[in-house]
């Protein structure tokens, strides 16, 4: 089965995805959950270290008595972990603003050093000697290297837009990066994140790995045993097309991408999914010590994929040669768009727990921490073509609040029909923009309009850059009825509702100790002086009403456009109904933004960077 070229989708407001390190903190009420978020293995496989994200704390599970040991409790919520080579020192990120790394004495059970990162920093790595620790912080988009001798950050390196795995070569001298979102403009016609490529020796950042057009929502990295092959996992949107239907992929696939980790060239990208049922959210991913398996935990359909990797390679070489393996696949470019690539290759293991997200296997057994259900789903592999599953408690069953229930129903897929998409597919970032264009036919056909960010979506009506739906209640349901072709009753709506409403913004990477810097604060004078809070007014800076800005193009030419709120736009790159402008400057400088926007008739350009710098603070 042939999928199309592409597809698309918008902003609908049913999306939101609180799912680990750096975002806004959710209701109190979950600071009683678990939330199991990532895994990391001792080298003797006896223990697994599991971070445990609403909680707090780490949770030290025995793997042959299947028992939580201890927990070690913890300053902030646990955004990744790194184990050094002899168990002794487990290297934890804390995901706030002030980003900590937490070093970890496993044999005492406690913090004995604190090292400062940047902000919401997650996924460490450490290098072969033990001696560096690379932090991805996420926010500054960039990893932060330290030397763990003199507990100091040496370099900062710039990389894509929020950095959320990392990987080492086996060599030691690239550390592969997985950037979650696209960036540049949505508008371009090629739209994908991509995975940046650091030398380790020169400290410096090599070309970046492009995905394939439409990729977002990069979640994993793992290496080949081997060293030769680097495996990614990601969503691959469908994002050219009107989003009339959804079946057989038509808005959005779920994707792994096979990358040469020598020549740090993409081999390929291979859809997860069936031909009539979707494999969302694909997350964390791990092959076997022997290399034969690689698995893949899909956090929106509670399951597992076993893929025989040995085979899957023999059928990509072959598609290579030129070979066709499917009705689809008769040449490499194919594979990207035939959902039944993996026919008779992957496994489907469902799993007893909700919401798998990190992934760490032990011999013949796979681990993944279920993050809704606060348990550790296990599968074992030895029971050959019919693995099994069972789910272990790692604490108490807490009452699920209304926000939770729908923070748990905004991450799941297995109501959408086929299973291709949970509300968090289009909204990666906790509910914020994927950084593409989706044309959902509110107005038209056409002209796709880029996504919007649900923070604060409730306060801050219409819900849609036209206004075609008032408020966000109604956005909700018509996520559910026209984006997952799903009825699904009242009591869930409201608990997505309750979920939204409870995000807080991320505090600005760009304020200085919490407060505007000199510069942002010439630009809040700029920003008055230039008129722009006749729109961008109150709290919210939005009035809630439509402008002809002098934004609207082709068909949409001298349309109003609704004013969005500025309050944490540093975050929802790229601007503009279209997503035509990449950064800030741009909007305030290129001739496409409108009249309205383009200010360089008005003000010079050191007070343009001073209002890039307020308008980025807020």
């Amino acid at each position: 089965m042939r999928i199309q070229p592409r597809t698309f989708r918008l902003y609908a407001p049913l999306a939101l995805f609180l799912c680990a390190p750096g975002g806004s903190a959710p209701v109190t009420e979950e600071s009683q959950n678990l939330s199991p978020l990532a895994l990391v293995a001792d080298p003797q496989g006896k223990l697994l270290y599991i971070a445990e994200f609403t909680a707090s704390q780490i949770a030290v599970f025995e793997i042959a008595a299947e028992r939580v040991r201890q927990t070690i409790p913890l300053p902030d919520r646990p955004s990744g972990m790194a184990l050094s080579a002899d168990g002794n020192r487990l290297y934890v990120t804390g995901g706030v603003a002030a980003g900590k790394v937490y070093v970890v004495d496993t044999r005492r059970g406690a913090i004995v050093e604190t090292l400062a990162a940047g902000h919401m920093p997650n996924a460490p790595v450490l290098s072969r000697d033990g001696n560096t620790l690379f932090v991805c912080n996420r926010f500054n988009n960039n990893v932060s290297v330290h030397d763990l001798k003199s507990k100091a950050v040496t370099v900062r390196i710039a990389v894509g837009r929020e950095p959320v795995a990392a990987k080492l070569s086996a060599d030691g001298r690239r550390l592969f990066v997985a950037n979650q979102l696209p960036a540049g403009p949505a508008n371009s016609g090629d739209v994908a994140a991509a995975v940046s490529v650091i030398d380790t020796a020169a400290l410096r950042s090599e070309e970046e790995i492009r995905l394939p057009d439409g990729s977002t929502g990069l979640r994993d990295l793992s290496l080949s045993p081997d060293g030769r092959f680097l495996y990614v996992t990601h969503i691959l949107s469908r994002y050219q097309l009107p989003a009339s239907q959804i079946e057989r992929g038509w808005i959005q696939t779920n994707a792994l991408t096979v990358i040469d980790a020598g020549s740090g060239k993409r081999a390929n990208s291979v859809l997860l999914d069936d031909i009539n049922l979707g494999a969302a959210n694909p997350w964390g991913i791990a092959c076997t010590g022997d290399g034969k398996l690689l698995l893949v935990a899909h956090a929106g359909t509670h399951e597992v994929s076993v893929i025989d990797r040995q085979a899957l390679h023999r059928k990509l070489e072959e598609t290579g040669r030129g070979e066709k393996v499917s009705d689809v696949s008769v040449s490499a470019g194919e594979v990207v768009n035939d959902l039944a690539f993996l026919t008779g290759l992957r496994r489907r293991v469902p799993l007893k727990g909700n919401g798998p997200r990190g992934l760490a296997v032990i011999g013949s057994s796979v681990y993944t921490a279920e993050y809704f259900t606060g348990s550790l789903g296990v599968v074992e592999l030895a029971a050959g073509g019919n693995p099994e599953s069972r789910s272990v408690k790692l604490g108490e069953d807490m009452p699920l609040t209304a926000a939770r229930r729908g923070e748990m129903l905004f991450h799941d897929a297995q109501y959408c029909l086929e299973k291709w998409l949970s509300c968090s597919s289009c909204h990666p970032s906790e509910g914020r923009p994927d950084g593409l264009n989706w044309d959902l036919m509110l107005d038209g056909v056409g002209n796709a309009k880029n996504t919007k960010s649900l923070l604060f979506s409730h306060r801050t009506p219409p819900t849609t850059v036209t206004g075609t739906r008032p408020n966000a209640e109604v956005s909700v349901r018509a996520g559910f009825r026209y984006i997952q072709f799903a009825q699904r009753p009242e009591e869930d709506a409201a608990s997505v509702d309750a979920y939204l409403k409870s995000l807080r913004p991320a505090p600005s990477p760009y304020l200085e100790d919490g407060e505007l810097s000199a510069a942002a604060g010439r630009g809040k004078r700029v920003f008055e002086k230039a008129g722009c809070g006749s729109c961008h007014s109150g709290p919210f800076y939005t009035d809630m009403r439509k402008h002809n800005a002098g934004t609207g193009r082709g068909q949409e030419e001298g349309i109003a456009f609704d004013v969005p709120t500025l309050l944490e736009i540093w975050r929802t790159a790229p601007y503009l109904h279209d997503g035509r402008a990449p950064t800030l400057k741009h909007l305030f400088t290129a001739p496409g933004s409108g009249r309205v926007h383009v200010l360089t008739t008005r003000v010079n350009e050191s007070d343009i960077d001073d209002l890039v710098a307020f308008v980025s603070s807020l």
